[in-house]
């Protein structure tokens, strides 16, 4: 019985502070100074970057790199089914359903673990692997970033959401790349 109440004290730190800081970054009056760039992010955080990107490599790279699309797109569908199943089973409501914001964008009823965030790190994970350099790490990393951080600014997700979908995302791309790469090299 002690566990339980401890346990249940513990979940409802958590929600507060989770709930708090989704305030905190929603409502930051530095943030919507740069309110313009949360928005074009959590839009191009609906694939747009990662189709850009693959279409430049698929037009104008090597046919490794059109192999490295491949697998990141397999990757990525791997990961939108994962991701899916883990809404279904948690069945988190959205801040928005909670409390309605004019710039909340509604995809799913469900907020963990976040979508955007999930596809954005488990793409860096995979483009930053292939592609081992510091500028393409810190590229595609601040890029997930962005995006992540993007999806509370608009009362899409809460905080844990998206820490909950960068590390969904990049372990599901770490134990994934290896294997599809085989079929590659």
């Amino acid at each position: 019985m002690a566990f339980v109440k401890r346990f249940d004290r513990w979940i409802d730190a958590i929600t507060v502070w989770d709930e708090r800081t989704l305030c905190a970054i929603s409502e930051s009056p530095r943030l919507r100074k740069i309110d313009w760039l949360f928005r074009a992010a959590t839009y191009l955080g609906d694939g747009y970057v990662w189709a850009a990107l693959a279409l430049g490599l698929i037009l104008f790279g090597s046919s490794l790199d059109r192999d490295y699309v491949l697998v990141a797109l397999s990757i990525t569908v791997i990961n939108i089914t994962i991701f899916r199943m883990f809404k279904m089973a948690f069945t988190r409501p959205r801040p928005q359903l909670l409390t309605p914001d004019e710039r909340a964008w509604k995809i799913d009823t469900y907020s963990f673990p976040s979508g955007h965030t999930t596809i954005a790190y488990g793409v860096a994970w995979a483009i930053s692997s292939v592609y081992p350099s510091l500028a393409v790490g810190l590229a595609t990393y601040s890029g997930a970033a962005l995006i992540g951080l993007s999806r509370v600014y608009v009362n899409e997700h809460y905080p844990l959401d998206v820490i909950g979908g960068a590390i969904l995302g990049t372990t599901i791309s770490s134990h994934l790349l290896p294997i599809f790469l085989q079929f590659v090299l």
